[in-house]
């Protein structure tokens, strides 16, 4: 289960651009919005860029219940979508959905890569290993949900993949791609043999020809 984080933050009643631009730029405010939660309408929001500065030095932050403490209440939330500077990578924007401990919550979880580097088709064979994913979208209650999901690369020779499906996930996740069937069952990494390298049973084959061909020369 994802570790909680805390974060103080306040109601936002200027909701004009120029009072984006000064919250932002004169008070280094971090803009957001708090949605979700049944009937509950949507509150803009603002806290200090500091603070969440320090929370998102965590990778667990992005993926774990976050408490919000909205003008002395508190909310329950995960982060949805953060918006960042295109030059600076300061946090501009983040939307935050609030979460009930009986319902269960979509959420994309970074991939944590392991023994990549030591396994046989990378080692022994020189394969190159590829991801071609680098998160998965899950599913579960909030009290499940993980911070990471492990990808063993262990056994992997050159040649091989894993699949979503080769993946064992934490009690309670379910992948979002494979509750709509196996059409869905998309490759998570892979061992590649090198371009232009022959195995060492192609090379044997070829050579077994060669000598055939000149032992029926005449």
């Amino acid at each position: 289960m994802s570790g909680e984080f805390t974060l103080d933050v306040q109601t936002r009643a200027d909701l004009g651009k120029g009072a984006s631009r000064r919250l932002r730029r004169l008070d280094n405010k971090v803009l957001g919005i708090i949605y979700g939660g049944g009937k509950k309408k949507p509150t803009p929001i603002l806290f200090a860029e500091n603070e969440i500065v320090k929370l998102a030095n965590n990778e667990a932050f992005f993926t774990s219940l976050i408490t919000l403490n909205l003008d002395g209440k508190a909310e329950q939330v995960v982060i949805k979508d953060v918006q960042r500077h295109p030059a600076r990578e300061t946090f501009m924007h983040v939307d935050f959905m609030r979460v009930s401990a009986k319902t269960k919550i979509t959420m994309h979880v970074p991939l944590h890569f392991i023994n990549e580097a030591n396994c046989p088709g990378v080692k022994q064979e020189g394969g190159i290993a590829s991801h071609a994913l680098n998160d998965l979208e899950v599913f579960c209650l909030p009290k499940d949900l993980p911070e990471f999901i492990e990808v063993d690369m262990a056994a992997l020779n050159a040649g091989d993949n894993l699949h979503i499906s080769d993946l064992v996930l934490p009690k309670g996740v379910e992948s979002v791609a494979l509750s709509h069937g196996e059409d869905h069952d998309l490759l998570v990494c892979a061992v590649n043999i090198p371009r232009g390298a022959a195995s060492d049973d192609d090379a044997a084959d070829e050579a077994e020809g060669e000598t055939k061909e000149e032992g029926g020369a005449e």
